[in-house]
């Protein structure tokens, strides 16, 4: 059994972690307010975006004239996996469901007898699949000196990627992040950059609607690069709001069960320290009796 003075130096110690979480449950909050109106705003716009690069996708068809983004290499036999992740932990499992689902993709990939290879964004999407795809590791991408994620960080992850393409590197690419919804609930999701895949607007037809001049093919050749850009921008800005949503639910869920154990500590506390005042009044009294 724990002496009063173990009992105490706990309590203590539990207190200070309970101060420690609710602080930076706090700062999680201050953070998430500003990362989810950046991931909200750039919703219409990547929506939008996907929805014209649609119509221009369906106009020019798989045809020999189409950018290569769209139409591919004629293979999927090398898949690049890029897992982007938080550069810190004690986010709950926001980085651990990304990390999940990228190894259950590159499990079926290999499974199917594609070769894997995996750009991590993230150190803890590096720390969670070093074990079993770190022989697949192709680059790692280091934020943790970025303040706050900008499209420049979006560009040089996508100029990395399209310069891996051009030289033959792989034949798809897929991103791996988590959507946000709300602070209890991030969806881990997984979407393919290349080749480029739009799916136009609800009630908007696919089909070319509009005159374009310069003509088709020399537009997407243009956009598709930016398209790149534009969705691993978004997918950061998800993974911002969502990694911030996660961390100040586990802080918040940590912050009461400090409080929870802090009570447990106290009762027993009280109680050892009641055994030892019963045990020294009846030394006493039983002192006395002998005399």
């Amino acid at each position: 059994m724990p002496s009063l003075k173990d009992l105490k130096n706990r309590i203590e110690s539990v207190k200070s972690t309970r101060k420690i979480t609710k602080a930076m449950q706090m700062v999680a909050a201050a953070k998430l307010r500003r990362a989810q109106e950046a991931a909200e705003d750039s919703r219409p716009y990547t929506k939008r975006f996907n929805a014209v690069m649609a119509g221009l996708a369906a106009s020019v068809g798989g045809s020999d004239s189409a950018p290569k983004l769209l139409r591919g290499t004629g293979s999927d036999q090398v898949h690049l996996l890029v897992v982007m992740t938080a550069e810190r932990g004690l986010c709950g499992g926001f980085n651990s469901n990304i990390a999940k689902l990228a190894r259950q993709k590159a499990a079926e990939l290999k499974a199917a007898g594609k070769t894997v290879k995996v750009l991590t964004v993230g150190k803890k999407g590096r720390d969670a699949l070093k074990r079993d795809l770190g022989s697949d590791f192709v680059g790692h991408v280091d934020l943790s000196d970025v303040k706050r994620i900008g499209y420049a960080n979006a560009q040089a992850i996508a100029k990395d990627i399209l310069t891996r393409f051009d030289a033959g590197e792989f034949d798809v690419a897929t991103i791996f992040f988590s959507e946000f919804v709300n602070v209890v609930t991030q969806i881990p999701t997984a979407q393919q950059i290349i080749p480029a895949s739009f799916e136009a607007e609800e009630g908007e037809s696919s089909g070319a609607v509009y005159d374009y001049e310069p003509g088709e093919e020399r537009i997407l050749a243009d956009l598709l690069p930016r398209g790149v850009a534009t969705q691993i921008f978004s997918g950061l800005l998800e993974n911002g709001a969502s990694e911030q949503g996660a961390r100040m639910s586990a802080m918040d869920n940590a912050t009461r069960n400090a409080g929870e154990m802090i009570d447990k500590l106290t009762i027993e506390f009280n109680r050892s320290r009641q055994a030892v005042i019963t045990n020294e009044l009846i030394e006493i009294i039983s002192g006395a009796e002998a005399l």
